[in-house]
């Protein structure tokens, strides 16, 4: 998979001339600049790319264009990645749990960041990690909701876990700095309040004065035609709230998003293989392609039809039942999708926002799965 040399127009005029079997994967690199920039213009702090969310050269490259300088990594791939594509930007190794191999090869490459949610791993890194210009981030968890689903359920410390580690963390001669995620696709600018309130909580019961807060990902993609996410009431709040929980000890500000930055560059066509009935709709892409994550987070309805011959159809919409091309049935899109009534095989069911989550979780179940990607000047059909 790579992006075709050739820069289209919009998706139109790439499914009017090549009519694709298989889904193809839209990629505007203006919209991800512009994206990047209303980040860096906006957010009270740095900036960086978790590059787990899309890992593709082009992404990285338009991010760095864009001027981003900080890449979140989680593995001895994307650190290598990163430092191929972007030699001088930095590392924030924030995958809070490591093999000592996975260490050595951070220590090689220069990161100067990573995070901890236990006693063991944080023992790890002292014993493996040079401490002198070193960050260690303390990440903790808390019961909030908001957020599309629970990342506390797998990573995070107890907030009065964090104490013992953060003081820990400054014993033992490391950069002292405090993390957490509010979880993702998270819409709700208090989620960010609750945490960082916290967060200075935990820095005052330690008696560590904290180098810096990484307020996580968790930053809205547009999925739902209905709720376009306010980012600038987000950077708001956590802009305010940091200065009133620290006072004049406020840390630097870091952010790592993931889908807030790339989601909306990239939009999906996938080929209509059969109505059935007038009921089901059959796709060539599916929850073991490019739509892995709607069961898991909740159904896409920024979506559009094309006819065969690259016009959009307007009618009455009826609600749907969406099955991949797999014989499995859990291929199935969650709910139903109001769709033009007039759908047919043949026809191209268009997703936005799919630049997150969608190329690296792609499988070839059953056959299935290739999937194309396409430069275009704008995704507007």
């Amino acid at each position: 998979m790579g992006l075709s040399k050739t820069i289209w127009t919009n998706p139109t005029e790439y499914l009017r001339n090549v009519q694709p079997e298989n889904p193809v994967l839209f990629f505007a690199p203006s919209v991800l600049q512009t994206t990047a920039r209303r980040f860096i213009d906006g957010f009270p702090g740095m900036v960086t790319y978790a590059v787990k969310s899309n890992p593709e050269e082009a992404v990285i490259e338009n991010l760095v264009a864009a001027g981003l300088r900080g890449f979140d990594v989680a593995s001895p791939f994307e650190m290598r990645l990163i430092r191929r594509l972007a030699p001088d930007a930095a590392l924030h190794y924030n995958n809070p749990v490591r093999s000592r191999a996975e260490i050595g090869v951070a220590v090689e490459l220069g990161v100067k960041s990573y995070s901890i949610d236990s006693a063991s791993e944080l023992a790890k890194l002292i014993e493996l990690v040079p401490a002198e210009g070193t960050e260690i981030t303390v990440r903790f968890k808390l019961p909030v909701a908001g957020a599309a689903y629970n990342f506390g359920a797998k990573f995070g410390a107890t907030a009065e876990l964090a104490v013992d580690l953060l003081k820990s963390v400054a014993d033992a001669g490391f950069i002292p700095s405090i993390t957490f995620h509010p979880g993702t696709q998270c819409t709700e600018p208090a989620a960010w309040e609750s945490y960082i309130r916290v967060a200075a909580e935990i820095a005052r019961d330690a008696g560590v004065t904290i180098a810096r807060l990484n307020v996580g990902g968790g930053f809205p993609s547009h999925r739902l035609a209905a709720v376009a996410p306010d980012l600038e009431a987000i950077f708001a709040t956590i802009d305010r709230v940091a200065s009133e929980a620290f006072g004049e000890q406020r840390p630097i500000l870091i952010c790592e998003p993931g889908r807030g930055l790339v989601g909306d560059a990239f939009s999906v066509a996938s080929c209509v293989k059969a109505v059935r009935d007038d009921t089901h709709v059959f796709l060539t892409d599916g929850v073991y392609g490019s739509l892995t994550e709607l069961p898991m987070i909740g159904v896409i309805d920024r979506t559009e039809v094309l006819t065969a011959t690259g016009e959009k159809r307007q009618g009455e919409t009826a609600n749907r039942i969406v099955f991949g091309p797999t014989c499995d049935s859990v291929d199935r899109l969650p709910g139903e999708l109001a769709l033009d009534a007039g759908i047919s095989e043949g026809d191209f069911l268009i997703f936005h926002g799919m630049g997150a989550y969608s190329t690296v979780t792609n499988t070839r179940f059953n056959g299935f799965g290739e999937l194309a990607m396409a430069t275009v000047l704008s995704l507007k059909l």
